[in-house]
């Protein structure tokens, strides 16, 4: 629990805590005002843990919010929250009795169900929020929980091809070879298959980058577009390739899709639809 003086919000789930986390969300809007922590405990499925839970949040002065449906963690948590005099709001509790007065029959009570049956969504939302904070090398000290980590000189599709990859589920991150910068401890540390790197001939690079510098209004843009740097930085980025033992795609003519479904083959990635 936060040690800072802040109210604690804290969302109890057998599941994940998307639910619960998007209730308090939508209700945290109308309190712009306020400062606050927020705190996520997934996967709680034993009375222990549940007990445990509420004993903390007693400590820090916090709120409850809870989507459990196993009768026996759900009875565990009122009874806490009575106990410890916790303010606990049972999400789920009204819409589970609505649904049994209406059909007649008692929930499956089985924790996950709701991961289970939109896995792909929660699996998507979280690539992709993945690959927006590991763009362009940012937070190196992430990449070890990337399914892929592409590396290139800067105009190689990294970045639109992560995010491509991203909407299919796969964790993907992006690091720069940069001249005369030395790479992330992080990515030298990685296994070699977790890495690839996209090639570009210095001819198809130099257009590119061209046309980037024309759109943002940029004439001459020095070693950038210069064919003789390209040239050497193409040189530069390919042999840390080799030397580091990373696959290689030739990305100088391929639309993203089709770099993403290399990158798919090469790490062996579940089989998704890619467009």
């Amino acid at each position: 629990m936060p040690t800072e003086d802040l109210p604690t919000l804290v969302v109890v789930s057998d599941g994940r805590g998307q639910t619960g986390a998007a209730v308090l969300q939508a209700a945290l809007v109308q309190f712009r005002e306020q400062r606050y922590a927020i705190v996520r405990e997934a996967e709680v499925r034993t009375v222990e843990r549940v007990e445990r839970i509420v004993a903390e949040v007693a400590q820090a002065r916090g709120v409850v919010l809870y989507t459990l449906v196993a009768p026996e963690t759900r009875q565990a948590m009122q009874q806490a929250a009575e106990r410890h005099a916790v303010a606990a709001v049972d999400v789920l509790g009204p819409a589970l009795s609505a649904l049994h007065d209406l059909f007649k029959s008692e929930p499956r009570a089985e924790p996950g169900l709701l991961y289970a049956s939109e896995r792909e969504r929660f699996d998507r939302q979280d690539a992709i929020d993945y690959t927006l904070k590991h763009d362009d090398g940012r937070r190196p000290h992430g990449l070890a929980l990337a399914d892929v980590v592409l590396v290139g000189v800067s105009r190689a599709a990294k970045s639109s091809t992560c995010f491509y990859l991203a909407y299919q589920g796969v964790k993907a991150a992006n690091v720069p070879l940069v001249p005369h910068v030395a790479l992330p401890d992080e990515l030298r540390a990685l296994p070699s298959e977790r890495v690839i790197g996209l090639w570009v001939n210095p001819t198809r690079l130099v257009t590119v980058r061209e046309a980037r510098a024309q759109h943002l209004g940029r004439v001459r843009d020095g070693s950038y577009t210069d064919p003789d740097a390209v040239k050497e930085e193409v040189r530069a980025a390919h042999r840390i390739m080799s030397e580091h033992g990373w696959r290689t795609i030739d990305a100088s003519y391929l639309a993203v899709e089709e770099i993403a479904r290399e990158v798919m083959r090469l790490r062996e990635l579940p089989e998704r639809s890619l467009g």
